[in-house]
């Protein structure tokens, strides 16, 4: 296989949009964290347009999707807000969206329901969470950290639809003139929606087929004897075998490229490498915390402390 190939000299500053292809517009939204912008899609749709993703439900997002709406979609109807998967930066403004336009909310079943919950969990945060985390080998500082920050998902995700359209595998529907079709992945969300518009050989991956970094793939004490990782490698072996190597793929995070078995490939050898120093690493018990440095050269600190 050969090396991704990036696909426009050009990218939009944080906060404003491009178009990119007729009737295709990217839009940075800036994010308060070092991962710093995530890419949104405004796509026409016949007499309006269709979203796909929508950023943290923060002021500063408003902000910047008010000025999308004054610029870009104007006095046009938002038919649908589609959204790729639960995660606050995808997530988080689609109420908001929703009820300014009165659109339709698309997700898939377990995204949409995971979300709800996720939001609704605002504390105390439970003692089988804390348990989970100290048999991980997790200090009581950070313990601590975790019971003062559980309830933090809800605090970025403006309030849901009550109800919603359900996206399924494989299906497909029609935005504007063009075809599209569900591509399901999972391991770093439950049932992640990827839109593949095989008409126009591109790709909307949300965050299932990035450029640069591979995806959280993440064990929780929701469901703590979870197997993620094999549902993630499951996922990128069956896009790498259905995707053609030269779709346009359009991620939530980098630049728009070319080459998506090459990376696919990638993100499976990549995690392949870890498993094989894991086992290594294993020949004695080890909790987490021990194998975290070997998998991720750094050690567990406040900027990747990621607990929920």
């Amino acid at each position: 296989m050969g090396e991704i190939q990036y696909e426009f000299d050009q990218k939009p500053e944080q906060g404003e949009f491009l178009e990119i292809l007729p009737g295709i517009n990217w839009l940075r939204m800036p994010l308060p964290m070092a991962l710093n912008s995530i890419n949104l899609w405004v796509i026409r749709d016949g007499d309006g347009w269709t979203i796909v993703d929508t950023g943290l439900g923060l002021e500063q997002s408003e902000g910047v999707w008010q000025n999308t709406l004054d610029n870009l979609v104007k006095d046009d109807p938002v038919h649908r807000v589609i959204v790729t998967h639960m995660h606050p930066d995808h997530a988080g403004m689609a109420g908001w969206l929703c009820r300014k336009f009165q659109a339709t909310l698309w997700m898939t079943r377990a995204e949409y329901l995971m979300c709800r919950l996720l939001a609704a969990d605002t504390g105390p945060a439970p003692e089988e969470g804390s348990s989970f985390y100290r048999g991980a080998g997790f200090a009581e500082d950070r313990i601590e950290k975790y019971q003062k920050r559980f309830g933090m998902f809800g605090s970025v995700i403006r309030p849901m639809p009550v109800g919603y359209r359900r996206l399924m595998a494989e299906e497909t529907f029609r935005i504007g003139e063009h075809t599209w079709r569900v591509v399901m992945g999972s391991g770093h969300s439950p049932e992640h929606a990827c839109l593949f518009c095989e008409e126009r050989n591109l790709i909307i991956s949300g965050d299932q087929i990035l450029p640069t970094i591979s995806s959280n793939v993440s064990v929780w004490p929701t469901e703590p004897d979870g197997n993620p990782l094999k549902f993630w490698l499951d996922s990128c072996a069956r896009l790498r075998d259905s995707l053609p190597e030269d779709v346009l793929v359009l991620p939530a995070h980098g630049k728009p490229f070319r080459g998506a078995r090459t990376r696919l490939q990638n993100l499976i050898d990549e995690h392949h490498q870890g498993l094989d120093k894991l086992l290594t690493l294993c020949q004695e018990p080890k909790r987490a915390v021990d194998v975290f440095p070997a998998l991720f050269k750094s050690e567990i600190k406040d900027g990747n402390f990621i607990m929920a």
